[in-house]
């Protein structure tokens, strides 16, 4: 759950350079990627139901 944590982290701080920088707006458009694919690994971790029982 920490690499979602750091991924959103990662898209936020793109998304920030990308719509404040002139002329970097990939970056803006790659933090959106990023973003999405955090949030379907998170929807891909909950569903998973967490941590396997140890046996």
């Amino acid at each position: 759950m920490a690499w979602v944590l750091f991924l959103i982290l990662v898209a936020v701080v793109l998304g920030l350079i990308g719509a404040v920088a002139e002329g970097l707006a990939y970056l803006l458009a790659i933090g959106i990627v990023v973003f999405i694919t955090a949030l379907v690994l998170a929807v891909a971790l909950l569903r998973r139901g967490g941590r396997r029982p140890v046996r």
